[in-house]
C-alpha cells in the first residue's frame, strides 16, 4: 500500500500544508521580477522607451508626444463636461421659471374662484388638451389642479410616465493633472531632461538597449539607482553626486550653468499597473479565498 504522504492524505480533520498553499491561505507572497517594473528610462504613459522626454516638477518622466496628447485630451473632455455643466443650469433655469409661472397661475384660479365662483381654463404649453375643455372617456372636465397633476404623475406602469433619476452634472475642475501623480500640471512647468549616454569602449557594440551613466561618477543608471534631474537645465545626475556637489557648489557639473536648491528634482521610479515601487507602499485590498474554489472575494483592506 502506498504510503500516507501529506499529498495524498485527504482524510484529516485539519488542512495539510500542501492543501493550505493550494488554496491560498495565508498571506500570499512573491518575488518582483524585472519585468514587474518600469524601467527609469520609459515613459510614463506609453510604458516604452521615452523619445524628447519631459519632466513635471514631481519627478514624473513622459514622452513628449503622450503627454502633449495627454494634455490635449484632458481639455477637450473639460470643454465637453463644461457645455453640459451650461445646458443642465439652462435647463434647470427655464424649469424655475416655468414653476413660477404655474405658481402664479395657480394664484390667479384660486383668487378668481374665491372672489367670482368660477374655475378659469388656461392652457399648459407642456400638456395638451382638446378644444372643448374635455378629458378622459367619460368627458370630465380637467381643471388646472387635475391637469398639473396628470402632467407630474409618476406611474411605473406607464413608459412614458415612468419617473427617472435626474441627472446632476457638477462643475468640473478646469485645470489639467498629471496622468500619474494626480497634482496640478501646466504645459509651461515641463521641462526636457538630458541623459548622458555611455559611449565607452566596455560597452558591447552589438547591444540596442542605451545605457546611460551619471556624468559626474561615471555609474552605470539603474532602477537600483536614485536619480535627481536640475529643471534648469535639464541633465540627469545620480542623487549622491547632486547632494555632494550640486547643492554645495550651486552649479550644474555638465554645462556650469547656475542653479538653486530647488531646481533639483527627483525622479519618481514607478512601477507599473500590476505592481509599485516606493518607500510607502500600503495594501489597498485582500483576496478572501473559498474552501476549494480557488477564487475570492475581493475587499478593501483594513486600516491597523
Amino acid at each position: 500500500m502506498p504510503q500516507r504522504h501529506s499529498k495524498n492524505n485527504n482524510d484529516l480533520a485539519f488542512f495539510t500544508y500542501d492543501e493550505k498553499r493550494k488554496l491560498g491561505y495565508g498571506t500570499q507572497k512573491e518575488r518582483l521580477g524585472r519585468d514587474s517594473i518600469k524601467p527609469f528610462d520609459a515613459c510614463c504613459l506609453c510604458l516604452k522607451p521615452f523619445i524628447d522626454p519631459l519632466c513635471c516638477q514631481k519627478g514624473h518622466v513622459f514622452c513628449k508626444e503622450c503627454i502633449l496628447e495627454c494634455l490635449l485630451a484632458q481639455k477637450k473632455d473639460i470643454q465637453r463636461k463644461l457645455a453640459a455643466h451650461d445646458a443642465q443650469q439652462k435647463h434647470e433655469k427655464e424649469e424655475e421659471e416655468e414653476r413660477l409661472m404655474l405658481q402664479k397661475a395657480r394664484e390667479l384660479d384660486a383668487f378668481d374662484q374665491q372672489n367670482h365662483g368660477a374655475v378659469p381654463q388656461y392652457t399648459d404649453k407642456n400638456h395638451n388638451q382638446d378644444k372643448n375643455g374635455f378629458h378622459g372617456a367619460n368627458s370630465v372636465k380637467v381643471t388646472s389642479y387635475e391637469e398639473e397633476a396628470l402632467r407630474t404623475m409618476k406611474a411605473f406602469w406607464l413608459p412614458s410616465a415612468t419617473p427617472g433619476a435626474p441627472l446632476k452634472v457638477e462643475a468640473p475642475s478646469t485645470g489639467t493633472v498629471c496622468p500619474e501623480g494626480k497634482e496640478k500640471l501646466k504645459l509651461k512647468t515641463l521641462f526636457p531632461i538630458c541623459f548622458i549616454e555611455d559611449t565607452s569602449e566596455k560597452k558591447k557594440p552589438n547591444s540596442l538597449d542605451k545605457t546611460y551613466i551619471c556624468p559626474s561618477c561615471k555609474v552605470t543608471l539603474t532602477n537600483a539607482v536614485s536619480l535627481a534631474a536640475l529643471s534648469s537645465c535639464g541633465h540627469v545626475f545620480c542623487k549622491k553626486c547632486a547632494e555632494k556637489f550640486i547643492i554645495v557648489d550651486k552649479v550644474c557639473l555638465v554645462c556650469d550653468k547656475p542653479c538653486k536648491e530647488r531646481n533639483l528634482v527627483k525622479l519618481e521610479k514607478g512601477g507599473t499597473g500590476f505592481a509599485a515601487h516606493g518607500d510607502h507602499l500600503e495594501a489597498t485590498e485582500f483576496k478572501h479565498l473559498g474552501s476549494g474554489s480557488g477564487l475570492g472575494l475581493v475587499r478593501p483592506a483594513m486600516k491597523t
